[in-house]
Order: structure tokens, then sequence, then C-alpha cells
């Protein structure tokens, strides 16, 4: 059992919020930052059984921007 689950979460360019866990096949999404920290813990809870669900999820921002040069 993993003690942590590492999420890569992006902003689309259509809006929202995506996550996607490392190493693991699960993928969420939502409008906002709050939705998607139900949504990841959602997931997790849908993935796993009880007693093999980590301790503790890490969610990961990448934001990409492009600047004029």
């Amino acid at each position: 059992m993993d003690r942590e689950i590492i999420f890569l979460v992006e902003e689309p360019p259509e809006g929202g919020y995506t996550a996607r866990a490392l190493g693991h096949a699960i993928f969420t999404e939502a409008d906002s930052w709050e939705e998607l920290r139900s949504a990841v813990q959602d997931a997790v809870r849908c993935h796993f059984e009880e007693g093999q669900r980590p301790s503790a999820l890490r969610l990961h921002l990448v934001r990409q921007e492009v600047l004029a040069a």
C-alpha cells in the first residue's frame, strides 16, 4: 500500500482542473479547486478498498504560462 499518492494537476485551456495520479489509473476533473479536492478524494475511495487506501494525497499543480518576448 502506498502511503501517499501524488496527483499531477493541470489547468486545461477550456478551464477548470484535471488531476492524474502518478503510478495509478486514477483521473478526475472539476470546475474549481475546491471541487477538484473533493473529486480526488472520491476517486481514490472508489479505486481502493477500505484499508488499502493511502494515508495522504498530494496535489501538484503545474501551471504553464506563455509570455511575449
